[in-house]
């Protein structure tokens, strides 16, 4: 999904921002005042320097746009994540109800570039949490798992940036995250191995210290 502006939160997003610092799970970045518009100019310029030192003829009807459209991939739909100020919103309701029990999503889609090599990491992810005081609007998980995935990222770190936003967001240690993904950089080039997946986990609260809820997790994110 592209960069959406009508459905986000800077606020949150710069407090997450700073929890994550803390936890030191940020994503390494060096902060600059460019706008989107100035990014895809810039990015534009250097892609199309990228192509010409391949010896691509840019004259091509197929490829004169090639640079504008990968700028604007790159800033408005793979890479929206490193802004804070596209944050999804996280409507959260007070547990009226004083549900004490595991609210799970599986099966969420993860579509993120690995840092290494700016190729393809596809997967799913499943997340768990046991709600103390707040209840979160269930797509808004998914949203946390695409914005944070929408970064140039390694597997282990996307795992704990959702772990300890979500920690933060519902007051609450016990959140459990487990995603299973290829990466291209191992399947499309390298090793070439086209069968093999990363499955990364990060438990909190209960979820890590009794043994049972560790299980049920583990049981519904393999879906037996």
């Amino acid at each position: 999904m592209s960069y959406n502006k009508t459905k986000c939160d800077p606020e949150l997003g710069q407090r997450v921002h700073e929890h994550l610092v803390k936890m030191g799970v940020e994503t390494p970045t060096q902060p600059n005042k460019l706008i989107r518009t100035d990014k895809v100019h810039i990015i534009e310029g250097h892609f199309k320097s990228i192509m010409e030192t391949l010896g691509l003829d840019l004259t091509d009807d197929s490829l004169i746009d090639t640079p504008k459209r990968v700028a604007k991939m790159y800033v408005n739909e793979i890479f929206w994540g490193l802004d804070y100020e596209a944050f999804p919103k996280c409507t959260t309701v007070d547990n009226k109800m004083k549900y004490n029990e595991m609210v799970c999503e599986r099966n969420v889609n993860v579509q993120s570039n690995c840092e290494h090599h700016f190729v393809v990491i596809d997967g799913l992810a499943t997340v768990a949490y046991v709600p103390k005081d707040k209840v979160l609007g269930l797509s808004k998980i998914n949203r946390i798992v695409e914005y944070f995935s929408k970064r140039p990222q390694i597997q282990e770190r996307l795992t704990e940036q959702v772990f300890y936003a979500l920690q933060y967001i519902l007051d609450t240690e016990d959140v459990a995250v487990m995603i299973d993904a290829q990466h291209y950089c191992v399947k499309s080039r390298g090793v070439e191995d086209t069968g093999s997946s990363t499955v990364t986990s990060k438990l909190g609260g209960g979820f890590k210290s009794d043994p049972a809820a560790r299980a049920e997790f583990y049981q519904l994110a393999r879906g037996r």
